[in-house]
């Protein structure tokens, strides 16, 4: 099979703790994925130091989790790869479902403008992972150790003991705080017993990496019942490098090594995509829709993120997506706690905000499998009835489900939260700034952030107080066009923070270090501030009392 990229190869070092130092570490993670790669770049960026164990020495092979969606790329801006992903992948809005040989509806995932990132990117996972490992190393904070393969796990109260095996032999290592990342197969969750529970599906699906120049448009394109793959279903997506991945529904008793083969894939293929298409294969796999979490994401010192906590089907691109706002939840949170200016108990709720959000993935993952891969002949005449349907009838289109693609949770029921409103994930919108233009997320950066919506002006003695304080809270007031000529002013050019935000004039609001609301208020008062603060990082009752008072 031809190559469009070569993985690189990360050499083995022998660290000293192989030594004997028996030194200890704050924060290890295991799994040098997109995943744990993304949670050590995060902490890194907050000064604190991780090291990360990989039983590889190379970044993923084949795409894996192509669909990046605007979010994540949100996230992975901050992280510093986010223009990268951007300008490398291909960018799409619009999907097409076809059903036989006609093509029933479109829909486009962002159809209004004022946005930095498209709904979509598609790029191979590989190229995210390389950008993460070399933007870690830029932080001289990761210590990224390769060819070390964790093979025993000791917890306790006070930490976790793990035994790590090298090419130089065995050593163990030692951490106050563990991050499982280690992906679906988990040894970490299975060498401490953990269940993971949930659904497998009996279908199989083929995953063919195709390299071809082709005029298909940068789309998703979703087949139920095509003419070239009788009673299952296909999806064609572009991704760079003129790769294109297809998936293709088999039935439960294809046999996985069989349908792998190049002799099996390529009929198939000539198939879709038509004699005169030249195409080579460059990867090719076949996988199990499966959906499953871990009941609790935190156990005392471990924390599980991505698909070592939860796996989903892969139509929807709620996957790979999952597991980066995993880390964008969690390590602000950490971090705080390791620095000794949140309790340890702010990380319990890791667990409550991001389980619910996993479970709003599951439900639309396996709903979607449901629609895609029908039990019975009731639930497939429902299914074409809806699809025949959704050609003419707008109403139908909504129940059509080809995958419901992946969206930022919203935290609605967050402890963390001080006033009724909170809990939605900043949008980001275009501003201006000092005359120059510019986006509303890049502003805010890693830490607290109170954002004043019009020419309200706090007392400067209260912004030096905010600023100074141990968990320092940044100032910026935003206002409407009408006040371009104000100094120290973020401009809001097309009203569109004001409108995705709901705020009027005289308004407030408190943004957590991982960008949803905390808190929203229409007197500005520095207690007020600093108790809704003080709630979002799980402190003491009296502080919880006080920022109640701000609704």
């Amino acid at each position: 099979m031809p190559k469009t990229y070569s993985n690189p190869v990360f050499p083995y070092r022998r660290s000293p703790d192989q030594d004997g130092t028996d030194a200890r570490h704050p924060v290890v993670i295991v799994g040098a994925g997109l995943v744990g790669l993304a949670a050590a770049v995060d902490l890194a960026q907050r000064g604190i130091a991780t090291v990360v164990l990989d039983d590889d020495e190379t970044v993923s092979f084949g795409s894996r989790a192509i669909c990046f969606s605007k979010r994540t790329l949100e996230i992975c801006d901050r992280l510093g790869v986010g223009q990268a992903m951007l300008d490398k992948g291909i960018t799409w809005n619009v999907g097409r479902v076809f059903f036989g040989d006609r093509r029933v509806y479109s829909f486009d995932l962002l159809p209004e403008s004022g946005h930095q990132f498209p709904a979509f990117v598609n790029l191979q996972q590989y190229y995210a992972e390389e950008w993460l490992v070399r933007r870690a190393e830029e932080t001289g904070l990761v210590d990224l150790r390769w060819k070390n393969r964790v093979t025993g796990i000791d917890t306790r109260d006070e930490g976790v003991t793990l035994q790590v095996e090298t090419p130089d032999g065995p050593y163990p290592l030692s951490c106050d705080w563990l991050l499982a990342a280690d992906g679906a197969k988990s040894f970490v969750r299975h060498a401490m017993g953990l269940e993971f529970k949930g659904q497998v599906f009996k279908d199989r699906f083929l995953i063919a990496d195709v390299v071809m120049k082709a005029a298909f448009p940068t789309e998703r394109w979703f087949w139920f019942d095509p003419p070239f793959h009788r009673g299952q279903s296909a999806l064609l997506h572009k991704q760079p490098d003129d790769v294109w991945r297809i998936d293709l529904q088999l039935g439960w008793d294809a046999d996985p090594d069989e349908e792998k083969k190049p002799e099996r894939v390529i009929p198939r293929l000539q198939a879709m995509l038509g004699p005169e298409v030249e195409f080579d294969l460059e990867w090719v796999s076949v996988y199990t829709f499966q959906c499953r979490r871990l009941d609790r994401f935190r156990h005392g010192r471990v924390l599980f993120v991505g698909d070592a906590a939860h796996q989903v089907s892969p139509f929807g691109a709620r996957g790979g997506n999952g597991g980066v706002q995993d880390t964008d939840n969690l390590c602000w949170k950490l971090a705080y706690v390791l620095q000794g200016k949140a309790p340890d108990s702010l990380l319990d709720s890791y667990d409550a905000e991001r389980v619910p959000a996993t479970d709003e993935n599951l439900l639309n993952s396996t709903r979607s499998t449901d629609f895609i891969t029908p039990k019975n002949a009731a639930s497939r005449a429902f299914r074409d009835a809806v699809l025949e349907l959704s050609e003419s009838q707008p109403f139908a289109r909504s129940w059509v489900n080809s995958g419901r693609l992946s969206k930022p949770a919203v935290l609605r029921a967050s402890t963390l939260s001080s006033t009724e409103g909170a809990g939605m994930p900043i949008p980001d919108a275009p501003i201006e700034t000092a005359g120059a233009s510019a986006w509303l997320l890049p502003q805010l950066g890693d830490g607290f952030v109170l954002l004043i919506y019009g020419d309200r002006m706090p007392a400067a003695s209260d912004i030096d107080a905010l600023s100074s304080d141990e968990v320092p809270v940044k100032v910026l007031r935003m206002a409407p066009p009408s006040h371009r000529s104000a100094a120290g002013l973020l401009i809001d050019m097309e009203g569109l923070v004001a409108e995705r935000l709901e705020l009027t004039p005289g308004q407030w609001l408190l943004i957590r270090p991982d960008q949803h609301v905390a808190a929203r208020g229409e007197r500005l008062e520095l207690d007020l501030v600093r108790g809704a603060r003080d709630r979002a990082l799980g402190k003491t009752k009296a502080a919880v009392q006080a920022a109640r008072m701000a609704g």
